[in-house]
């Protein structure tokens, strides 16, 4: 029983790292999740001038690795957990100083961002954790500008055990959600293995306005 409630408080913290030992779960998370991110940021297929969205942005790895690679763009990062949000900021405080970035607290569910301001959205081992997938599609839909894109990144297994809760989860729930709200262009795209777990996207696109 002991264990168990170890155990339970110990994946807590990856869903909403707290204290010490979120800010230690936040910096193994950026060792961890690089192949990943460095992935992810491939089928952004950014471009001069794109406001970027890391929903649930962690420790701002992602955020940091954009800003190096690319120079005229601006990123947000969006995180739940306070602590983690600090280490973001740290991470990133001189971009974040000059202007090129912003780092807030806040839930996925009600993003507190006006409508049509990014021109990508993108998230990274966050879908496990979307309690109300349809609200959250909802949302980024709201805030993606016309045109915009989004690339929600996640594993599916490992090895050679098949996660079939999480293929559920996009398949009956996040594609169906996403069709409803009129995105366009939804694809599930299989990216490189991770530490043996399986990675995979499933992108899509705002509607141009007609």
């Amino acid at each position: 029983m002991r264990f168990t409630r170890l155990q339970t408080w110990i994946d807590s913290q990856y869903e909403n790292p707290r204290g010490i030992v979120g800010t230690y779960i936040g910096e193994k998370m950026v060792r961890q999740h690089r192949v990943e991110v460095d992935w992810t940021i491939e089928q952004l297929t950014i471009q001069p001038n794109d406001r970027i969205l890391d929903l649930g942005c962690g420790a701002g790895d992602a955020i940091a690795r954009l800003l190096q690679a690319h120079n005229h763009i601006h990123v947000t990062g969006l995180d739940r957990s306070p602590t983690i949000v600090r280490s973001a900021l740290l991470r990133n405080r001189p971009d974040v100083q000059a202007g090129r970035a912003e780092i807030v607290q806040g839930d996925l569910g009600t993003l507190p961002f006006p409508d049509a301001q990014f021109d990508r959205v993108f998230s990274i081992h966050t879908l496990y954790f979307w309690e109300d997938v349809p609200a959250v599609l909802t949302e980024i839909e709201r805030i993606l500008a016309p045109g915009g894109s989004f690339v929600i990144t996640y594993c599916d297994g490992k090895g050679d055990v098949t996660w079939d809760g999480i293929t559920s989860i996009v398949r009956e729930q996040f594609i169906p959600a996403a069709s409803t709200l009129g995105l366009t262009d939804i694809v599930e795209t299989r990216g490189p293995d991770s530490r043996d777990y399986h990675t995979v996207a499933v992108m899509g696109r705002k509607r141009f306005s007609t």
